[in-house]
């Protein structure tokens, strides 16, 4: 919690006046007992009805004044608590916002849900019953018991023996819950992974008929997190009936002892009563702070999770002075680039030396697991390299901003990913200016066009959230039409034709060539024929580069790509394209 409290210092002045509010609370509180031990050793016993009244109208107005502090403080203690949880979801968003792919595989797409959501919402509710309780329940306490024991110091021990075993309670069951509240959150991170897991994998799922097999994996997962918040709260609902025996305990002890009491003439009935109301006041006030003692673990452990986020440097940033590279049209060369992931034996990539230059088309193949994908992110930055260099017109894109790197660059990742909003949207993401020609141009020449143009609602008709109301040629398409809308100087597609037809595919590289004239295109593919009329073809294997040429001169000279070109070609058609 400490390394949050910075969030509250703009809430200062509400802080102020919720301390102003306490205090006025916790002064109507131990003022009643006072005006009571009056009316009844003076008012009752002596029998003045004025002064019975003049007391009874004290009263009133102290708990109708004590009543608007008690308003006020629940008023401006929600209001600092769900502000104070608003900032951190602000923050925390922006926070991932800037992270790289190197965060998000060290926190997980599941644990950072969970801490944005579930961990904030623990926090806001502990803020709020600590504002509400913890600056009154010791001030209370101490003053309850110091009342007391002013009233009545024979009695005091009744007083000393209840709050002895309401401490034992508290630290008992402190002890005992406190290491499974961290476990919780473990459980709770672990039921969110395994149900976005299933609802994002649902087609599959039912493809494979394994309904039956998921729903016991969420079971157990969902099952683990009941019997440890079952456990947890059956330890915390010995502590009301606890607190209850004690609190009657203590009031059947203190008229049977004030009963002696009286009757020696060592207090008055008065006194008792006043004392009974301290020795409520007090148990009250420490079971407030229990509840606090308890929360708050459970509390701080979120807040120590939202922190580790807020905290964390993301690995990739700006250069404190950065540097614009000239305009040129998009060239992109790689020297020596190397990458290795953080924990990993042997680098992903390594020794990859190469240039893609305006006009022309680079393509990238390899098989499966060869560094393909990794290889393209490395040039909008979502990794940096380990050693070498990815420069764009001659600047290394670690010495540019990420907003001007990605300013030039179109990117169609292998996943095809929409967004919740309409078809336009969706292609003038990365150009919200975009006029309407613009982005039907864009969509004619991704081949969009015509199952837009079958749309209820053509380019106004809406997407659901990931596009899953399209199917996956057509998530393509639009996302490809979203990279062209963008008009950058470098195009990079990411494996992007494969779920398309051989017919879309030649139709669509056809109209490319005239959209990206002048433009650095790269293209990552699996298919020889996507990619067999580029003018550089760059083979990986393993994450090294072990071919660079076009295509005939590939198959006289790299055994990998003849092997890769030969698994998807004909006899037929290898000896018509080595022509």
């Amino acid at each position: 919690m400490k390394r949050l409290a910075h969030h509250l210092l703009p809430y200062t002045w509400l802080l102020l006046l919720l301390t102003a509010l306490i205090i006025g609370q916790t002064y109507a509180n131990l003022s009643l007992p006072d005006l009571m031990a009056d009316i009844v050793n003076k008012g009752i016993v002596g029998q003045d009805s004025g002064l019975i009244f003049t007391y009874g109208l004290q009263m009133l107005a102290i708990t109708f004044v004590g009543g608007l502090c008690t308003v006020g403080v629940g008023f401006l203690a929600a209001r600092i608590g769900t502000g104070v949880a608003r900032t951190l979801r602000d923050r925390i968003f922006e926070k991932i916002e800037g992270f790289s792919l190197v965060e998000f595989n060290h926190f997980s797409t599941a644990s950072l849900i969970t801490r944005t959501t579930n961990d904030i919402q623990q926090i806001q509710t502990v803020l709020i019953i600590l504002l509400r309780l913890a600056a009154m329940a010791p001030f209370m306490a101490a003053i309850a018991i110091f009342k007391g024991y002013q009233i009545a110091p024979s009695m005091a021990w009744i007083m000393a023996v209840a709050i002895t075993a309401l401490i034992i309670m508290i630290v008992t069951i402190f002890a005992v819950a406190l290491p499974r509240f961290a476990k919780v959150q473990e459980l709770v991170d672990r039921l969110n992974l395994v149900t976005r897991e299933i609802l994002t994998g649902l087609r599959v799922i039912r493809a494979f008929d394994k309904e039956k097999t998921e729903e016991e994996k969420f079971k157990v997962a969902n099952q683990d997190l009941t019997d440890l918040n079952l456990f947890v709260n059956r330890i915390m609902v010995v502590m009301q009936p606890g607190m209850t025996f004690i609190m009657n305990v203590t009031m059947v002890a203190v008229v049977w002892v004030g009963a002696h009491e009286i009757d020696l003439g060592h207090i008055l009935i008065g006194d008792m009563l006043a004392f009974m109301q301290y020795a409520t006041q007090a148990i009250f006030a420490f079971l407030m702070i229990s509840i606090i003692f308890i929360m708050v673990p459970r509390a701080s452990i979120s807040a120590e999770r939202v922190a580790d986020v807020l905290e964390t440097d993301p690995t990739i940033t700006d250069p404190e002075k950065p540097v614009a590279a000239p305009r040129k049209g998009g060239q992109v060369e790689f020297k020596n680039v190397a990458l290795k992931y953080r924990g990993a034996e042997q680098p992903a990539l390594h020794g990859i030396s190469f240039t893609a230059v305006p006009g022309q088309t680079t393509a990238i193949v390899g098989s499966t697991g060869s560094g393909k994908s990794t290889l393209l992110t490395l040039i909008p930055r979502f990794y940096d390299v380990s050693e070498g260099q990815v420069l764009i017109d001659g600047v290394d894109v670690r010495d540019m901003t990420q907003a001007d790197v990605r300013s030039r660059i179109g990117y169609m990742s292998q996943r095809a990913m929409l967004f919740s909003g309409t078809v336009k949207e969706n292609i003038s993401y990365g150009r919200p200016e975009a006029s309407a020609s613009e982005v039907a141009q864009a969509a004619e020449v991704a081949q969009s066009a015509d199952f837009i143009g079958n749309l209820e609602g053509k380019y106004e008709s809406q997407v659901a959230q990931a596009g899953s109301n399209l199917s996956g040629g057509q998530k393509q398409r639009l996302a490809i039409a979203r990279a062209l809308a963008k008009k950058p100087e470098i195009y990079l597609f990411d494996d992007t034709f494969s779920a398309l037809d051989f017919k879309t595919d030649a139709a669509l590289r056809k109209a490319l060539v005239s959209e990206t004239a002048g433009k650095t295109v790269i293209i990552v593919a699996q298919r020889i024929s996507t990619i067999m009329h580029a003018e550089k073809i760059v083979v990986l294997d393993a994450g090294k580069m072990v071919g660079q040429g076009t295509h005939k001169e590939l198959l006289r000279t790299s055994q990998v790509y003849r092997e890769i070109a030969s698994s998807q070609l004909s006899e037929r058609e290898l000896a018509d394209s080595e022509k």
